[in-house]
């Protein structure tokens, strides 16, 4: 059962997801958030798998709540659903941890897609956002970190990532155990400076180790 929170500040939007979420027989909203504030606190109380993330909230806003929840020790994964895909709200959501950014638009199929690779430990872009974040991060100068520090098999790993595997999948295709998988992430992440397997995938898709037609949404 993927436990879930829904945070938005619109008790519609709310009420909407929960009840699509609910005629899922594996995923079960187990509370609603008014506010980022609330959402974090709920967090805590819940220790949910996912939060369904919007970004403009009243007393704490989406990107600032992104960043509490994960700098936190819980496991849970933060899922944006939000109707902006302006730069100024992408990029910082993505940078404060985020595993996923989709826009309300998107259909019932691609929130439930989202929300299964997201709890899988893969990462879920809207694809209207991903061109858009692959130029920004290809202005910034300063790059994240040395592709070249990396071994064979954590570019291989990398390579995978990028595909949208989990790290399930990815064990399964190098025949390798899921242990050996999360260690090759956590050391990946640390080499190349970013938060999370979607800054990752960012990165090896700039770097060109992988490419957009590889890439699931």
């Amino acid at each position: 059962m993927i436990r879930v929170i829904v945070a938005d500040d619109h008790a519609i939007v709310r009420d909407g997801i929960s009840s699509l979420l609910s005629t899922e027989p594996d995923i079960e909203v187990v509370a609603e958030a008014t506010n980022g504030k609330e959402a974090v606190k709920l967090v805590e109380r819940h220790q949910p798998d996912i939060v369904l993330m919007d970004l403009m909230m009243p007393e704490m806003d989406g990107v600032e709540a992104t960043r509490a929840i994960r700098a936190s020790a819980t496991d849970t994964q933060v899922l944006v659903l939000t109707s902006f895909a302006a730069e100024d709200r992408l990029l910082p959501a993505l940078r404060a941890g985020a595993q996923g950014y989709l826009l309300k638009q998107s259909g019932a199929d691609e929130l439930i897609g989202a929300i299964l690779q997201v709890h899988s430990g893969g990462s879920s872009l809207d694809p209207a956002v991903t061109g858009m974040v692959l130029q920004e991060l290809a202005r910034e100068s300063k790059p994240r970190g040395p592709t070249e520090a990396l071994t064979n098999r954590e570019l291989e790993v990398l390579e995978l990532i990028a595909k949208g595997m989990s790290n399930h999948q990815i064990a399964d295709s190098l025949v390798i155990s899921d242990a050996t998988v999360r260690n090759h992430v956590s050391s990946i992440l640390g080499k190349l400076q970013v938060e999370s397997r979607t800054q990752a995938a960012l990165y090896a898709l700039r770097e060109g180790l992988a490419t957009l037609e590889d890439s699931e949404p």
